[in-house]
């Protein structure tokens, strides 16, 4: 059953839809506010904290999606260029990293202009791509940062897309 079968022709708040599928995977979440929930799941290498806002104003749902990431200061170039390198094989989404509260950050907007609504495929899709991308790339960096790799050295163990069926 498609994951939109599950709800109502009916117009659901994109955050509604967020929380129904937070319970349909048993997530850990908090509804926030109105407009915002904030979940953590559970990786291979991370537990990260995904947090979704919907924006009426822009008609936007910004996703963020952190772990923690503690460089030495003297890391840090090597991490804004693997940061650069990591950007560009990511089609949707981008990294960053927030030095003060020491977090990687993959961020995603989901722009639903004219009124559109959006789908519960659209929100799991969102989600897991940004699961996927955080384990994906998660060794590349530990292994520029702690392992004294060459970014383009660390790029080559980031564990490949899987495509087929197991």
């Amino acid at each position: 059953m498609a994951l939109s079968e599950q709800f109502l022709q009916e117009d659901l708040h994109p955050i509604d839809i967020v929380e129904h599928l937070a319970e349909h995977y048993d997530w850990e979440f908090d509804r926030i506010a109105d407009d915002q929930i904030a979940m953590a799941v559970e990786g291979q290498w991370r537990t990260y904290s995904i947090t979704l806002a919907w924006s009426g104003y822009d008609e936007t749902l910004r996703m963020v999606c952190t772990f923690e990431m503690e460089p030495p200061n003297e890391k840090l170039p090597i991490l804004y260029q693997m940061l650069n390198d990591v950007n560009d094989q990511c089609w949707s989404g981008a990294f960053t990293f927030w030095k003060e509260p020491k977090l990687m950050v993959y961020r995603y907007g989901l722009v639903m202009a004219g009124a559109q609504s959006v789908s519960p495929e659209q929100i799991n899709t969102l989600i897991n791509s940004a699961v996927m991308n955080a384990e994906r790339f998660y060794p590349a960096f530990q292994l520029a940062i702690w392992g004294d790799r060459s970014p383009q050295d660390a790029l080559q163990v980031a564990i490949a897309e899987a495509f087929g069926r197991a």
